[in-house]
């Protein structure tokens, strides 16, 4: 078997901070190096009426591999609430093998993989495992995308916190500018950089109309 490809478990400080677009950014990125570059949403909730997730898409476009749904969205769940939630309203359980199965599947196929996670980083799978259950099963470097709003560092360094209570390695961390109107926004960056125990690959600015070509000029790959 050969060796699997490099891989990276993108996470945020909350939801609807960026995660998606800073996901796509990297993978435009890695196609500058690798042909072969996938990206996964291993649990996406909420679906449209014609059963399509919107952050799935948008990853599907950013790929230059394209993959069975089975692999890059093993759990596509109807509801856009929480995933344990949304798993239970649709009367199906998040199985943390099963999705280590498929990205390992991904990591054969591929050049390079973004693993994208819902929500915050430790937000319930099921009744008994959360985001940071499944960082852990799947043991890759973490990048972690700060939304820069008002109590970002707060989320930023209790993340940080998290991340490394599972033993896992951070391998930078991205700021989005998801809030346009924010005030000092060049001090908290400082603040980052000087706290955050990782490098920042870059920061992402505001855009009314998201593109992860664009945004992706902004970052630079985590080692």
């Amino acid at each position: 078997m050969t060796m699997p490809a490099p891989a990276w478990f993108v996470t945020g400080t909350d939801t609807e901070i960026g995660k998606t677009l800073a996901a796509c950014a990297l993978l435009h990125k890695l196609r500058e190096k690798y042909p072969r570059v996938v990206g996964a949403k291993p649990v996406a909730a909420g679906l449209a009426p014609d059963g399509t997730n919107d952050d799935v898409a948008r990853l599907r476009a950013a790929s230059s591999l394209q993959v069975a749904p089975a692999l890059d969205n093993p759990y596509a769940l109807p509801e856009p609430v929480s995933p344990h939630l949304a798993a239970r309203a649709a009367r199906t359980q998040i199985d943390l093998q099963t999705i280590d199965q498929a990205v390992q599947a991904l990591r054969q196929q591929a050049d390079a993989v973004v693993v994208e996670g819902v929500g915050g980083f430790l937000v319930p799978l099921s009744d008994t495992e959360d985001g940071g259950n499944l960082a852990h099963r799947l043991r890759l470097p973490v990048v972690l995308v700060v939304g820069l709003k008002l109590g970002c560092l707060n989320h930023a360094l209790l993340t940080q916190e998290a991340i490394a209570s599972r033993g896992l390695p951070l391998a930078g961390w991205i700021a989005s500018c998801v809030d346009p109107d924010m005030l000092r926004v060049d001090d908290n960056i400082a603040s980052l950089r000087a706290r955050m125990r990782a490098s920042c690959l870059g920061i992402i600015p505001h855009m009314s109309d998201p593109d992860p070509a664009l945004a992706a000029q902004h970052l630079e790959l985590p080692a």
